[in-house]
């Protein structure tokens, strides 16, 4: 005797609130670029290349089949990405006031590498500081201050606070398909500031992140010569940096609070990693 199988039955709130939630419907919206060879990449970084290694008809199965695979080359840092703990020290130290140089003994840190980043599932809030200013995309080397951040959450009608994800959007991935433009060595590139930085950290958000190459104002001609930003987010407060985001569907969707999420690879003693991080919003 052969039993029917039996429909799961929805779940309530009571039962479980996220489960629901989902259940009614989620419409997720990208927050990143794909990744490609010659895409733009940071100086300071190893770009990213992908060949096919094996290609169908390489080699074929007694059954017809055949399969295809590729070699991906790629630093931590290259294309949407989350900084590790590990990536940048002051004084020697890291966050928390670990021994940078014993931490990196060996080829891979010990402590705070990029196993240790979270997945995210938290509050994310988008501070659109391009709309404050009534333009399109900030101008190269602007800096992006703490009385930006307030007006831009003033704007989108939201408050930052402990555990969110706040993302500043200067409008400069629209310069993503132009590399030296996007790069900004010549006109800069917008950016925090280390009071934009403070504010955060103030309001203890676990992740902030921007649509540029470096989470950081870089003057025009001065490149990724020093990291102020870094040091206050990765190093004093222990927040994590996302870079290379790409907000603009976001922004004109008008996503301003929202759920945010990201995976991270657990990369064993790396500094940083690769990321697809999305909106998720009722359908």
């Amino acid at each position: 005797m052969t039993t029917e199988p039996q429909a799961r039955p929805a779940p309530t709130p009571s039962q479980d609130a996220l489960l629901a939630a989902v259940t009614a419907g989620v419409r997720l919206v990208e927050l990143g670029h794909p990744h490609f060879t010659g895409m733009p990449c940071s100086p300071n970084h190893p770009g990213f290349r992908m060949s096919l290694i094996r290609r169908h008809g390489d080699m074929v199965r007694p059954d017809g089949g055949s399969a295809a695979n590729e070699l991906i080359v790629t630093g931590g840092h290259v294309g949407t990405h989350v900084d590790a703990l590990s990536h940048v020290s002051h004084d020697g130290r890291l966050h928390g006031g670990v021994d940078a140089a014993a931490a990196q003994v060996g080829g891979r840190f010990t402590a705070l590498g990029a196993e240790h980043t979270p997945a995210l599932l938290n509050r994310g809030v988008l501070l659109d500081v391009a709309a404050v200013h009534g333009v399109d995309v900030l101008p190269g080397g602007y800096g992006v201050t703490a009385d930006d951040l307030a007006a831009a959450a003033d704007r989108a009608g939201v408050t930052v606070g402990r555990g969110d994800v706040a993302l500043i959007r200067t409008g400069w991935a629209r310069h993503f398909d132009d590399a030296p433009t996007y790069l900004g060595q010549a006109s800069g590139v917008p950016g925090a500031t280390t009071g934009a930085a403070e504010w955060l950290a103030a309001r203890g958000v676990v992740a902030t992140g921007s649509d540029t190459t470096a989470y950081e104002q870089i003057r025009p001609g001065a490149g990724h010569s020093v990291l102020p930003v870094h040091r206050v987010l990765l190093v004093d407060a222990g927040s994590y940096i996302i870079e290379h985001l790409n907000l603009e569907q976001a922004a004109a969707e008008g996503l301003t609070a929202f759920v945010f999420a990201m995976a991270p690879l657990r990369i064993v003693g790396g500094t940083g990693s690769p990321i697809r991080p999305f909106a998720a919003v009722s359908a």
